[in-house]
């Protein structure tokens, strides 16, 4: 037999279920999550889990609809599953489990028991061997559900555990894991114990705008926005944003995407979800968002990877459009969801410059009614100014302090983004000692530079809203330190916005908030500050203690 020659032959059977266990249990919160996945498939809306790491022994007991004796002792067999039936099956899966192998797979690398019962009949309990075969079933005394537990993992294939992370990672995986299901089926009550010890708890809730904030420390309610958008009959789109003026991170590992009840990874959301929050966050900050989608099952592939964690998803670009204006619509100002903001949060808004200017009203079709939907006017009413500052505005529900200078830069920065203009100018501004790079800069940027005499350049044209200014010269030399267009009309809108100290009429204030509610993202400007302060009149109330009855004020 010459050199290096093998025979392909058949593998043995054990071996073969080994390596299909080992595709679909290879962790503690494998475990779990195939079992959680076989609870809310069983309808569940309690579930109770409880993991010993030390032990390899996890356990997880639901509500659900429960076994009767002959689906028990089939449960554990090899490619046995009550959620499908046939090929066509394969392509319209709309169950979170359905392969038929994690109990098998469980049998064999594990203890294995499950007990169960349904509604009107008699609870059982079924221990199973290596092949899935129940070898002991008994009665047992058991509320309406199932409770399955596992021993010893990987006991009888120690080369996995030693090949698995840490304990710890390992839990955190798991705490993780339970998570992202939660906030994919929010009406469910969980219960986490580790050690016998209560670990957490998530409540249920209307919508993943109630889970989140028990999940993510420091996040409330408050600072999410929740929508849902219909796409067809069988579709749907469902949004929780954190909110850019009020919550973000350091690292995108809270831009979650989620289809059919499970939390997947997609690429191509994931960016679509980050550039939706472009020129609304801090430098270097992501959003907190999570997008859940109810798609046709015939519009996924589950078959990409065991775990089930990616997708094929088919017309992938039409649905990152329409993620695209559901972002849009759900970062916009709405008087029935605006959230109501602390008194505390006074002392996070930041100042802009003091440089003393002037503002001329200038309304522009663009400015009043940029390009996408809106949202209604939230009817904003100026009634002061506050250290040539902040503009004091009554709402129907209170009073919102905007800060006047970013408050208009996001109006000068969405009207350049839909309308970048360059002007000639007369006569032209002449700049002195630019570098290569400087040069290559404006020339990127589209204006007309021309060498003008020895380390000389005449500027003949500018984006029209510079034009109008008398600093011109310095605001070019900021524009061609470098940055791409949009970095150059940040820079544009937040120089020639109004500048802080600088005093207002009533009509200027009111023009300022009608363009500003009308932008397509009113809530931070482009680099991330938030731009108004909401005072409700809950808030007023509380501080103000009107809710006390009269007499007992008084110490009647």
């Amino acid at each position: 037999m010459p050199t290096g020659l093998r025979i392909i032959q058949t593998l043995p059977p054990d071996v073969v279920h080994l390596i299909a266990a080992g595709e679909v249990i290879d962790s503690l919160a494998a475990v779990l999550r195939e079992l959680l996945e076989n609870a809310l498939d069983a309808g569940a809306t309690r579930i109770s889990v409880s993991v010993w790491p030390q032990l390899w022994r996890v356990r997880v007991a639901d509500n659900g609809c429960g076994m009767d004796l002959p689906n028990l002792q089939q449960a554990a067999t090899a490619h046995s599953t009550s959620k499908i039936h046939n090929v066509y099956d394969l392509w319209n899966i709309t169950s979170l489990g359905f392969r038929g192998e994690a109990l098998h797979s469980l049998a064999q690398l594990s203890q294995l028991e499950i007990r169960s019962r349904v509604a009107e009949g008699e609870g059982w309990c079924a221990k199973y061997n290596s092949q899935g075969e129940a070898v002991q079933v008994q009665p047992a005394a058991i509320a309406p559900g199932t409770i399955v537990t596992v021993c010893d993992l990987f006991e009888r294939w120690k080369p996995r555990r030693q090949g698995l992370p840490a304990l710890p990672q390992q839990v955190r995986s798991i705490q993780q894991m339970i998570q992202h299901i939660a906030l994919c089926h929010p009406h469910v009550l969980w219960q986490v114990e580790q050690d016998d010890r209560p670990w957490f708890k998530i409540t249920p809730g209307q919508s993943a705008q109630q889970i989140l904030p028990q999940i993510l420390r420091g996040v409330k309610s408050g600072d999410l926005e929740a929508l849902t958008q219909s796409v067809s009959e069988a579709e749907s789109i469902s949004l929780v944003l954190g909110l850019p003026d009020r919550c973000h991170r350091q690292r995108p590992d809270w831009v979650k995407v989620a289809v059919n009840g499970r939390c997947v990874r997609s690429p191509e959301l994931e960016q679509t979800l980050i550039a939706g929050f472009a020129r609304t966050l801090p430098r270097d900050r992501y959003p907190v968002c999570l997008l859940h989608l109810r798609i046709s099952p015939e519009q996924i592939d589950w078959n990409r990877h065991p775990a089930k964690a990616e997708i094929y998803l088919k017309n992938i670009n039409q649905w990152q459009e329409r993620v695209s204006e559901a972002i849009a619509i759900g970062l916009q100002l709405n008087p029935e969801t605006t959230p109501d903001a602390a008194q505390h949060r006074v002392t996070q808004l930041l100042k802009a410059s003091e440089e003393k200017g002037a503002y001329h009203v200038k309304s522009t079709p663009e400015a009043n009614s940029p390009s996408g939907s809106r949202a209604q006017p939230l009817h904003l009413r100026a009634v002061a100014q506050v250290s040539q500052m902040y503009i004091v505005a009554e709402h129907p529900n209170g009073l919102w302090l905007v800060e006047q200078h970013i408050a208009h830069e996001r109006i000068l920065y969405e009207q350049l983004c839909d309308r970048w203009q360059l002007v000639p100018i007369e006569p032209p501004i002449v700049l002195n000692q630019l570098t290569p790079a400087q040069l290559e800069q404006l020339n990127r940027l589209g204006l007309d530079i021309q060498p003008f005499g020895s380390e000389l350049w005449a500027v003949r044209t500018l984006p029209e809203l510079l034009a109008e200014r008398d600093d011109c010269a310095d605001a070019l030399i900021e524009l061609s330190l470098g940055g791409d267009l949009q970095q150059a009309q940040v820079a544009t809108a937040c120089r020639s916005a109004i500048r802080n100290g600088t005093p207002l009429t009533l009509s200027q204030m009111q023009d300022i908030l009608d363009r500003w509610q009308r932008t397509r993202n009113p809530r931070t400007c482009p680099h991330g500050r938030p731009i108004y302060l909401s005072l409700e009149e809950s808030s007023l109330a509380r501080f103000f203690r009107r809710h006390w009855v009269i007499g007992k004020s008084h110490g009647i």
